[in-house]
């Protein structure tokens, strides 16, 4: 049987209508029509789009009111996540969010993110917010960080929070993006190595493989260069990592803004492309991490291979 690569779903990208700078005079989102010429060079159907709305995520963020009016404007190429912050309301670890995060279900969000607070996964505000998106059903996608001066949830080497976390709260799935996420799928990770880009093959004992074998719970996103580079430094290793966890991985991106079209990250979809032509991943997990898992979770219908 031939191979036709399928049209997949990027679980996580950013936009804004406006072309807007969004941290310096040159950097800014790509709009959606920007962001949907990208798509084409690289074979995604559909897109899912993230608000930003934590102060720490940038100068210029995107609220959920605007993200819903793109979908609304490209109802067959966009999805959403809705986003709010533990601080938000009351500040107080007794903020009741359900009623707005039921507004946004009712609105078509099928998750919540990307998390970009600065503070613990252990905090206070943070345990309650999860506590809530678990009573709901509403997966959530975050970006982890160091204490002051970055962006993310915050954890330390090892993710000791977001093991607490998964145990505390098994009701509630997390998706894991980011640098300090994906550094830990090798067991030599270091201090020195996890806010970067390691290199060199995939050393056995890391931390992510132990928790999402252990934690059903735990998901995780190949977007930026932080998930593309997990998998293209030892490509041994990522197709048995993909056919392992098929389940529970989604294809992404993170463009944030047009220039990314040269990114190396882009280079996700032909990589997956090629190990299932080539046989190193079956016709199953491709599929699934592809856009499969991503249709489940949009609640999509299944538009499979077409061959």
């Amino acid at each position: 049987m031939s191979f036709r690569p399928v049209e997949k779903i990027d679980l996580h990208v950013h936009t804004s209508e406006s072309k807007w700078f969004s941290g310096s005079a040159e950097a800014r989102y790509a709009t959606p029509e920007e962001l949907l010429a990208i798509y084409e060079t690289i074979g995604v159907g559909r897109g899912v789009l993230l608000p930003e709305i934590a102060v720490e995520g940038g100068f210029v963020l995107s609220s959920n009111y605007e993200i819903w009016q793109v979908v609304q404007k490209y109802p067959d190429r966009f999805s959403w996540f809705c986003n709010v912050d533990p601080r938000q309301g009351t500040n107080s670890p007794e903020t009741d969010f359900r009623p707005f995060l039921r507004q946004c279900m009712a609105f078509g969000a099928k998750g919540l993110g990307e998390m970009c607070y600065n503070l613990p996964f252990t905090d206070p505000m943070c345990r309650n917010l999860f506590r809530q998106l678990g009573e709901l059903g509403l997966s959530a996608i975050f970006h982890i960080g160091n204490p002051g001066g970055d962006y993310g949830v915050v954890d330390s080497l090892g993710l000791p929070g977001l093991e607490r976390t998964l145990a505390d709260f098994p009701d509630f799935c997390l998706i894991g993006h980011s640098q300090k996420f994906w550094a830990e799928i090798s067991g030599d990770v270091t201090e020195s190595v996890r806010d970067g880009y390691p290199t060199g093959k995939v050393v056995p004992g890391g931390r992510l493989p132990e928790l999402m074998r252990t934690y059903p719970n735990l998901r995780a996103d190949l977007s930026a260069g932080s998930g593309y580079n997990a998998l293209a430094r030892d490509p041994e290793h990522a197709w048995e990592f993909l056919e392992e966890f098929k389940d529970r991985l989604y294809f992404g991106t993170d463009i944030c803004d047009p220039r990314n079209i040269t990114s190396p990250m882009l280079k996700l979809s032909a990589f997956l492309d090629d190990a299932c032509a080539n046989g190193r991943i079956s016709r199953e997990a491709y599929y699934k991490i592809s856009r499969g898992n991503a249709e489940k979770l949009l609640g999509l219908e299944p538009a499979g291979f077409g061959d």
